[in-house]
């Protein structure tokens, strides 16, 4: 939902730090890769009862995350990295939730329901995605992508959202988990209903 706004905020000085970085050497596979190692340190910080450190190891992937696509885009995007890009962030999502379940045994029910929720926005995102690239559909609602990016209620800016709220205060992990939860399904529904409009065959298309 906050997607497009987000990437119309952050887009000018994301851009120009990845132009300097490629002028540099540094290219959008290596900057993925090492933003999903710092992110996935946020797991052992939770453990190890340590939410303000995840929370900055969270922040350092976000930023990461957003100049491996700036990077592509001022050398040459490529489909592999495309789809690491996306394969890592999915994994690394999954691994904060389980450093909540680390952190508090109590949480582990909840954060189990909560990785459900998020197989159900990934599968409803890159499905859609999928044949979205089979029928040329395109959207430049949120930049210039390598492939279809469907919205919904929950997002990647208000999955990190969630992400600092319950890093700041981990006692309401449960609770905001419920609500995330709710907007996760919510998304999975506008997303099969976006599909369900979108690919309804047309009157002369046999099904």
């Amino acid at each position: 939902m906050l997607d497009p706004f987000m990437v119309r905020l952050i887009a000018p000085p994301i851009n120009w730090t990845g132009r300097i970085l490629a002028q540099h050497g540094v290219t959008a596979n290596k900057m993925t890769v090492v933003g999903f190692f710092i992110g996935v340190g946020a797991l052992p910080a939770l453990a190890l009862n340590a939410p303000t450190v995840a929370l900055i190891l969270i922040a350092l992937n976000r930023v990461a995350d957003g100049l491996d696509g700036a990077i592509a885009r001022a050398t040459e995007k490529t489909d592999f990295g495309a789809y690491l890009d996306i394969v890592l962030d999915f994994i690394f999502y999954a691994t904060v939730v389980i450093g909540f379940a680390l952190l508090d045994r109590e949480n582990a029910v909840v954060a189990a329901f909560l990785i459900a929720s998020f197989i159900g926005t990934g599968a409803s995102f890159l499905a859609f995605a999928v044949i979205a690239a089979k029928r040329g559909v395109e959207t430049k609602d949120r930049g210039k992508k390598s492939f279809f990016y469907s919205g919904g209620l929950a997002e990647g800016t208000e999955t990190i959202l969630f992400f600092a709220l319950v890093c700041a205060r981990p006692e309401w992990f449960v609770p905001a988990s419920y609500v995330f939860i709710a907007m996760c399904w919510i998304t999975v529904g506008m997303r099969i209903n976006q599909a369900r409009v979108t690919f309804q065959p047309a009157a002369t298309e046999k099904n």
